[in-house]
């Protein structure tokens, strides 16, 4: 086995807030190495239309994580295609393992692991996933030109997987389990004026429907939460958008967590419980959930580490 790789600064997660910290720590003369995960760029790289980036108009998602890594690499971060699959925060130096085999010893650690997509829980979801079923409209979408569609969720993810899905779909059916959508309302006037969308309030997914040899999905068996009445919509691609939970599995036990899974932080700052342990984006912000929101607290935790580091010299 190789000897553990040590550096000042390690950065775990490469979405907005990965990145952003990287460019800050580089900038400050910390040295930092990210580690980018099991998916580089993030939750973006599954995005299409970006339209709230400051200083751009519009952008589609992985092309902005590709010009974010270029920034860090730029100012002298080292970026490795690494995931960490244990983190031993009991003592400092940190020990991070890497799928690798690399071991990472670090006197500070940022956490920018992000969140990832929320499943139905059904059976029949499980056992279709890869098969019609998806939480993954730019993925997989343009497997499904010409046929009907269902998107479940109503939220800004729900309703921009659903426009988009309308670009391959002869029709798409948004499945609500209320009668109001949570989305920007800009993106609300887009959804009920789309011709190709119909939304079906009041509803859940009670099961994914199968049919053929190997299986794929034939539709959807739904229920409503008023009156307990089931019916069936016929579809051949099912996209789950219900929402997203912060990767936090490898700080479980270590780190206090709040309800959900986020991990603490102190009010106004990014510091953990652990002098020397910060968290940014997704895995700590239950509030904001915005793309522009992480990249801020990525920008806090670099200064806070440089700040940390700075009073360990």
């Amino acid at each position: 086995m190789t000897d553990p790789r040590h550096v000042r600064l390690l950065i775990i997660g490469s979405g907005p807030a990965g990145y952003t910290a990287a460019v800050y720590a580089a900038r400050a003369m910390l040295s930092p190495l990210l580690v980018q995960g099991i998916e580089p760029g993030g939750q973006l790289t599954t995005t299409t239309e970006v339209e709230n980036w400051p200083g751009q108009v519009s952008i589609q998602g992985p092309d902005l994580m590709v010009l974010m890594e270029e920034h860090a690499r730029a100012m002298g971060t080292e970026i490795v295609s690494d995931i960490i699959t244990a983190l031993d925060l009991s003592q400092r130096p940190f020990r991070a393992t890497g799928d690798s085999g690399t071991v990472y010893t670090a006197d500070a650690v940022i956490l920018a692991t992000g969140a990832r997509a929320k499943w139905l829980g059904l059976d029949s979801e499980q056992s279709l996933r890869g098969f019609g079923v998806s939480a993954c409209a730019t993925c997989d979408g343009f497997f499904y030109r010409g046929e009907e569609i269902v998107v479940v969720g109503g939220g800004n993810t729900a309703v921009e997987e659903a426009l988009f899905l309308t670009n391959f779909a002869t029709k798409v059916t948004l499945v609500h389990r209320r009668d109001s959508l949570r989305a920007e309302k800009i993106l609300q006037e887009r959804l009920l004026k789309h011709p190709k969308i119909e939304v079906l309030w009041d509803h859940t997914v009670e099961e994914v429907l199968a049919a053929g040899d190997p299986a794929g999905v034939r539709g959807v068996r739904v229920r409503n939460v008023k009156t307990g009445a089931e019916s069936e919509i016929p579809a051949r691609g099912v996209f789950i958008a219900i929402g997203h939970a912060p990767a936090s599995e490898l700080v479980a036990g270590q780190l206090p967590l709040r309800e959900g899974g986020y991990v603490s932080v102190e009010p106004g700052s990014t510091r953990t419980a652990i002098p020397g342990v910060f968290a940014a984006g997704d895995l700590t912000d239950d509030h904001y959930r915005q793309a522009v929101t992480s990249a801020g607290m990525g920008c806090m935790a670099a200064l806070d580490a440089e700040k940390f580091l700075s009073a360990l010299e």
